[in-house]
């Protein structure tokens, strides 16, 4: 049995535009399920902040924060800002007393946000109290300070369920 010829330019045109089509249609399918086979079963997340929060040299911040007061880390990894936290360091050794603390009394909860006054640790609150830094809430979500190689500082965001402490990595 012959095969049909097209004699028309048109119909010489479509023939092999419309089996191109078809073979990426098909590759493209191909592709879409091995890609699933392979992805398995993988959670999606609603963050795109890592775990750790690189903050920087433990001696610059030191300084900083014993000249400008605590820091405050904006929002991290909401759009709400409900995860505002503040980094504070005690004492003159730069790799030893940083803490980490919620923007928000400690007897209240997110929805009373804190204001630094400037330069200071002190801090007003949702209904005008001036408080201290240490008058902050503390993390419930394992947030807590990471001092590596001795002079870079993170801050842990992930959840754990040990008591936030500084830790330090050589």
């Amino acid at each position: 049995m012959a095969r049909p010829t097209f004699r028309s330019p048109a119909g010489r045109a479509i023939r092999p535009v419309a089996a191109g089509i078809g073979f990426f249609g098909l590759f493209g399918l191909t592709l879409w399920g091995i890609a699933s086979v392979l992805g398995g079963e993988q959670t999606l997340t609603t963050t795109f902040i890592p775990d750790r929060l690189p903050v920087g040299n433990v001696e610059y911040w030191a300084e900083s924060v014993d000249t400008n007061g605590p820091v405050l880390f904006a929002g991290l990894g909401t759009t709400s800002g409900e995860r505002t936290i503040v980094l504070d360091h005690n004492g003159t050794d730069p790799q030893r007393g940083w803490l980490v603390y919620y923007a928000y009394p400690a007897d209240r909860d997110v929805s009373c946000p804190i204001e630094q006054i400037k330069g200071t640790d002190t801090f007003t609150d949702c209904d005008g109290r001036t408080i201290s830094v240490e008058e902050l809430a503390p993390p419930t979500n394992g947030e807590y300070p990471i001092i590596e190689d001795r002079q870079a500082l993170f801050i842990d965001l992930g959840e754990r369920t040990n008591d936030p402490t500084t830790t330090t990595t050589d």
